[in-house]
């Protein structure tokens, strides 16, 4: 706002006029005496203008930077606090050895398909090579606070398509470095089953992402990956908001808490997904 030539009136000064202004500062002559002055704040506190309309649109003005200031400094208080909490929630999960890829995806064949949610239980798989070829994998990131995820691609579909069917908490005694049958017991009460028509909104890939090659969508070999903690949060939020039934809600709601809680992770800040699907 252009206030040069403008009468004011200092409460110290008295009356001068406004000779020069920049984006943060106004030079007011006070009948030859040159003094400079903060804008606007100055019009805050001990300089008026005499012209009443100009004074107003120039009230108009102050208020919206005091507005756009205030929101900045929300928004940086609102980023500082979330530092905090991350830096918070590493501090717990180093304190718990709480690796940040504590949770299993498992791709299911079509037995397993039929079985699991009957038995509530994955196998691992076999060691594939060296000198423990055919003995059980042991999944050692996986303690209680890990979940599974139930996922498969029907034959002759894209790797894209990959659905999740369903995900257990793992049984709360359960150790994967102590495992020595390779299966992956559930949790008695935090099971989930989804519909087929909700498993095709729940795709793998839009969960999943290779950091070094973020674009990429194959699994290649293996019966298991881990998987990211904050993931699995965020396909429990999605599965919330599929459902319109109040019980299975309550109870997806009460999966996600109790896993919140496991994997010390901020339920009220769980960030949109951003796999490889969504690149």
């Amino acid at each position: 706002m252009n206030l040069i030539n403008e009468a004011i009136t200092h409460k110290v000064f008295g009356k001068g006029n406004i000779v020069e202004q920049d984006a943060t500062f106004i030079t007011i002559n006070f009948n030859e005496d040159i003094k400079k002055f903060v804008y606007p704040d100055a019009f805050e506190s001990f300089i008026t203008l005499n012209d009443q309309d100009t004074a107003k649109s120039l009230k108009k003005v102050i208020s919206k930077r005091v507005i756009k200031e205030e929101a900045l400094e929300k928004q940086r208080e609102e980023e500082k606090e979330q530092l905090e909490l991350e830096r918070q929630r590493k501090e717990k999960m180093k304190n718990h050895k709480i690796h940040e890829s504590s949770q299993i995806v498992f791709r299911l064949d079509e037995e397993e398909q039929q079985n699991v949610f009957t038995d509530w239980q994955v196998s691992t798989g076999k060691v594939q090579s060296g000198k423990n070829k055919g003995q059980p994998n042991r999944a050692a990131r996986l303690h209680p606070h890990s979940a599974g995820l139930l996922t498969v691609t029907e034959p002759g579909r894209p790797e894209t398509e990959r659905r999740i069917l369903g995900l257990y908490m793992v049984n709360e005694t359960f150790s994967g470095s102590l495992s020595e049958d390779g299966m992956v017991p559930s949790h008695e009460e935090f099971r989930i089953k989804l519909t087929d028509q909700e498993a095709e909104k729940i795709l793998f890939w839009n969960y999943y992402i290779n950091k070094n090659y973020p674009h990429r969508t194959t699994w290649n070999s293996g019966k298991f990956r881990y998987f990211d903690n904050v993931g699995t949060a965020q396909i429990l939020k999605d599965i919330i908001a599929l459902k319109t039934d109040e019980d299975e809600i309550k109870e997806v709601n009460n999966f996600l808490e109790y896993f919140c809680q496991m994997n010390a992770l901020d339920i009220n800040n769980i960030p949109e997904p951003y796999g490889a699907l969504k690149q």
